[in-house]
């Protein structure tokens, strides 16, 4: 605990929101006093948040009399709930971290909220949050769940320790089938788990979010009609490389707008600080004005935006994928029509990266001089950038249908919850 503490206190220098609420994580929270059925749903941060959100919100449409408990371990994944659900929720929304996973953070917070269910969103795997919910009967589901070769080996160093642990998971919705044999393979019982598709493939843009977009892309084109890169969700070491790749681009596409995304919060000054260094005219969404013919990059230091950000640009980069992250979702890019270039490491993404690159929507590029190279022929030729990401949007529809078999699965799990 003395450990935990102090790391906390180590990321509350850059972060300080991680210095807050530490009541929560150590599982002191008001007792609810509802006897309403409560689903909790665990979404660790952004990312697992944006995936929770349409399951959370089509089961709240059927069950209108249900609370509902969401959990993160971020303040960002913690903004993200409070923005996106507060809304449609109300007061039936719980929100807190989760505790740490030691029986006396864990014990008085099931006491005070009496959860029915727990939804954990891709592969949060916990053993104590796992042992006490089997102990209080409360059904456990591992939804949109991924388990790539290199976290499956590290279970499997630890093979009874990891098969008494999921033994306790009453049901893995798996993306992919190869996910689903990994989990099977290191002990799960094959009747437990199914492969269901990535449920962030059923993306929702609505109407209003495409005008949104499109006003976006008013504003940033501006009347010299410029093109618009946006690369999203980066991190620490990706930035130089984008910076190198755009003034490279800039050579032969001078009118050219980057948008510039960094993954965390507490990354935007330095990233803002770094492009000025590089010489570059800089403007911030936060000060709310459309960049001017001078201004080179728009640096998007908002939460919540990225998604429209996405309908707004021509082609982009996807971060995570440069620096051994795993990667982020390309599906999102990829649901707009829009073509993408990612860096080498992508296995958290492994199979949407596979179908994205043999559609023709996306290419792997390793390097700045690689990604000038494939975006300076998507600048040059609009036909072979606009088939490119027909071919993205092709796949994202095709994959489609994950959340409808996903809410199945879950309903399945509380048949007495339903006539609540």
């Amino acid at each position: 605990m003395p450990l935990i503490l102090l790391r906390l206190w180590w990321r509350g220098r850059s972060q300080p929101e991680y210095r807050l609420r530490l009541a929560e994580r150590l599982g002191k929270v008001p007792k609810r006093l509802s006897s309403a059925p409560l689903l909790w749903v665990h979404s660790v941060s952004v990312g697992e948040t944006l995936a929770a959100i349409p399951v959370i919100t089509q089961l709240a449409a059927r069950y209108p009399q249900w609370q509902w408990l969401v959990t993160t371990s971020t303040p960002t994944g913690s903004e993200r709930v409070t923005e996106a659900l507060r809304p449609i929720l109300g007061g039936r929304l719980l929100h807190y971290y989760l505790p740490y996973d030691l029986p006396e953070c864990l014990t008085p917070f099931l006491q005070a909220l009496r959860p029915n269910m727990l939804v954990i969103v891709e592969t949060e795997l916990w053993p104590n949050l796992l042992h006490f919910c089997r102990k209080r009967n409360i059904p456990t589901l591992l939804a949109n769940a991924r388990l790539s070769e290199k976290s499956a080996r590290g279970y499997g160093k630890f093979p009874r320790f990891t098969q008494s642990m999921l033994a306790n998971l009453d049901k893995v919705v798996a993306q992919y089938d190869v996910d689903a044999q990994r989990f099977v393979e290191l002990g799960l019982p094959a009747p437990r788990v199914l492969a269901s598709g990535n449920i962030k493939f059923d993306l929702d843009i609505g109407l209003g979010l495409v005008s949104e977009a499109q006003a976006l892309a008013h504003q940033w084109r501006g009347p010299e009609e410029r093109k618009v890169w946006l690369a999203a969700s980066t991190h620490a070491g990706e930035d130089e490389i984008i910076l190198d790749a755009y003034r490279a681009l800039l050579k032969t596409s001078e009118n050219l707008l980057l948008v510039l995304v960094p993954r965390h919060p507490q990354r935007f000054e330095s990233v803002a600080r770094l492009c000025q260094e590089r010489g570059f005219q800089v403007v911030r969404r936060s000060e709310g004005r459309a960049p001017s013919v001078c201004d080179q990059i728009l640096l998007g230091d908002t939460m919540g935006e990225l998604l429209r950000f996405f309908g707004a640009s021509d082609m982009a980069f996807v971060g995570g994928s440069l620096v051994p992250v795993g990667g982020h979702n390309m599906i999102e890019p990829a649901a707009w029509g829009v073509p993408v270039v990612c860096g080498p490491f992508l296995h958290n993404f492994s199979t949407v990266a596979q179908l994205l690159k043999d559609a023709g929507g996306m290419v792997i590029a390793e390097d700045a001089a690689s990604i000038a190279e494939q975006l300076g022929l998507w600048l040059k030729n609009d036909r072979q950038r606009m088939a490119a990401g027909q071919n993205a949007r092709v796949v994202a529809q095709e994959n489609s249908g994950a959340l409808r078999r996903l809410l199945d699965e879950i309903e399945s799990l509380m048949p007495d919850l339903k006539d609540q």
